[in-house]
Parts: structure tokens; sequence; C-alpha cells
């Protein structure tokens, strides 16, 4: 509670108005012409630096370059050795298949009834079968011809059994 000052309360301020006007800045007008740009030396130091720079990216882009090619000659071979399991497998379980047949076709059973069926075949009956009674001797004959070896022999020693008369 102020008691002899002029506020009153409930009430916005009055604006001041200020007793100076501030300066404002006058900036140079700017030119539409281009200026042009004064070239810059450049030093050999500066130019054998990015020489080197641009070297070092190219080896690290080759070696790159060589080790995802590496990785994917790998993943083609990983491939292959896969298709080529795959068709072991198939050609093994082929071949368990052939053997399995086999024996069951070595059968003897099988054997008499495939006879039976596919060929027309059938059992001997006793009249059927005849015995023949053979002389216990020995039916080999001796070779009758002279087999004759020759052998080689060079032409010094054929003229020496020419003359000696061998």
């Amino acid at each position: 509670m102020a008691y002899n000052s002029r506020y009153q309360y409930e009430t916005s301020p009055r604006k001041l108005q200020p007793e100076y006007r501030p300066e404002r800045k006058k900036y140079p007008k700017k030119s539409t012409a281009r200026k042009t740009a004064k070239p810059k030396k450049v030093t050999a130091k500066q130019t054998n630096g990015q020489i080197k720079m641009m070297a070092y990216v190219a080896i690290g882009f080759m070696i790159l370059f060589a080790i995802s090619y590496r990785n994917s000659i790998i993943n083609e071979k990983f491939s292959e050795i896969k298709t080529l399991k795959s068709d072991l497998s198939a050609i093994q379980k082929e071949n368990e298949q052939l053997e399995v047949n086999i024996e069951n076709g070595l059968n003897l059973q099988t054997v008499e009834q495939s006879a039976k069926e596919m060929l027309g075949m059938q059992k001997l009956d006793k009249a059927q079968t005849v015995y023949i009674n053979l002389p216990k001797q020995d039916y080999v004959e001796p070779a009758t011809e002279e087999i004759l070896k020759e052998e080689n022999i060079n032409i010094w020693e054929k003229i020496i059994n020419f003359i000696t008369g061998k």
C-alpha cells in the first residue's frame, strides 16, 4: 500500500516515449556485378598431400574390392559343394534301393516265381529226368601243336648264329 505515490492499482502503465532516436547503421549497397575471385596459389606440398590422399583412397577401394570378390568366390564354392552333396546323397539313396532290389531278386523263391510267370517255365517231372553214366577216365586231350617262343634277337646275334650254324 503505497501512500503518496502516483501509481494507480489495476491499471496498465503508460508508455513513455524515448527522449532520443536510436541511430541506424548504414550498410553499403551491394553491387550486382560479379566479383572475380583471385586464383589461390597452390603449393607443391599441398598437391603432394592431395595425391597421397587420393592414392590411399584408391588402395583402400582396391583392397575392399579384392575382399568382396574373394567372398563372392567362396560363396560360389560353398553353393557348389552343397549341390554336389545333395547329388551325392540322392545317388547313394538310389544305390541303396538298387542293392535291396538285387538282394530281393537273388532269393531262390523269387527267381523261381519270375521264371514261372514271365518265362512260362515249370519244374521237371521224374519222367523227364535222364541220367547219364560216364566212365571214370580223364577226357582232357593234350595239345598237339608245339608252341614256339620267338625271342627278340638283335641283328648282330642273328649274324653270329648264321655263321655258327645254330
